[in-house]
């Protein structure tokens, strides 16, 4: 069978697949477009990233393909429609990257929290000239109120990590969370009572047509003027015009991203503005987490290679009508 891989990714998950061809776009940027569907005609399997966009023209052009492993916990980047419509098989990678980006949603919290990326730029640009008792105050964490909106797997972790600092939580859901609800005695509201009440706000939601721009301009002026947003789930999910002014205004304390609505590209205005902490798309990279999801990739490819049922499937429903 041949597999296509979009960018290299840790090699003890590729060693799983040495019985089989494999071929990997060796280049530190996105595959080009062009070049994903000449090398997919042939493949049988593709091993994606979520800044890879699988639609129905992609998919039209690899006639032979059974299975999609995107490398990556959502899946806004594949068409699983179109997928499902032509018999192939879409798996992500759940669960492997819980820990580390919640770890990730807290470090950003603090950093903007604490104006630590104003600080360090700060220090660095030998502006330090000793302590003051005004310099460079930020907010505190304990005992405030968190909100999160989106309380799956990784919005719990993070709910969960704030039992040591004695915090209100109130979270925003489709669902009821049993597990906050008795472990942090946390309160299920809507997302307006969420924003205007919460000190603090992270954000955990997939990326669909109900979750683009939820967090509009209407709602993210209900926020605390003292208020921090994080977001480690999909840039979109905020409307980023918005965003930036009400950073620009001040109407918030502070945000800290580590993804953007039109990533690669991250608009310039957010470099302009002090009280917001930038990091790179890096809420799973941890040793562990990333060759974890290599792993559950390679791992979801061998099973619908061999006729089996990858337990990390999107499309259940492909799985009765499968290709052979």
């Amino acid at each position: 069978m041949k597999i296509y891989v979009t960018r290299r990714i840790p090699e003890a998950a590729t060693e799983f697949l040495t019985d089989h061809e494999v071929q990997i776009y060796d280049a530190n940027h996105p595959i080009p477009r062009s070049l994903l569907r000449e090398k997919i005609a042939d493949a049988d399997a593709l091993i994606s990233l979520l800044s890879d966009w699988i639609d129905a023209e992609m998919l039209d052009a690899a006639p032979k393909l059974k299975v999609i492993a995107n490398y990556a916990v959502g899946y806004d980047n594949v068409d699983v429609d179109a997928a499902t419509k032509r018999g192939i098989v879409v798996t992500n990678t759940p669960d492997v990257l819980t820990d580390a980006t919640a770890e990730l949603a807290w470090a950003l919290m603090f950093a903007a929290a604490r104006r630590i990326g104003e600080g360090e730029r700060f220090t660095r640009a030998g502006e330090f000239n000793g302590w003051g008792p005004q310099l460079m105050l930020g907010q505190g964490i304990r005992e405030k109120t968190l909100g999160i909106i989106g309380a799956g797997r990784i919005g719990t972790r993070f709910a969960l990590g704030s039992r040591g600092f004695d915090m209100k939580v109130l979270y925003y859901d489709s669902e009821r969370n049993e597990t906050l609800e008795q472990e942090l005695n946390a309160k299920k509201v809507d997302i307006s009572y969420l924003l205007h009440a919460s000190d603090f706000v992270s954000v955990h939601l997939p990326l669909t047509k109900d979750t683009k721009h939820l967090l509009d301009a209407h709602q993210l002026f209900r926020m605390k003027p003292t208020a921090v947003i994080v977001n480690t789930s999909r840039g979109a999910v905020i409307d980023e015009k918005a965003l930036i002014a009400i950073l620009k205004a001040g109407k918030i304390a502070g945000a800290g991203l580590d993804v953007y609505e039109w990533e690669p590209d991250i608009s310039r205005e957010f470099f302009e503005i002090d009280n917001v902490v930038l990091a790179p798309h890096i809420g799973s990279a941890t040793y562990q987490a990333r060759g974890a999801m290599a792993e559950l990739c390679a791992g979801a490819v061998l099973k619908v290679f061999a006729g089996e049922l990858p337990p990390n499937i999107v499309n259940r429903d492909v799985w009765v009508n499968r290709r052979p």
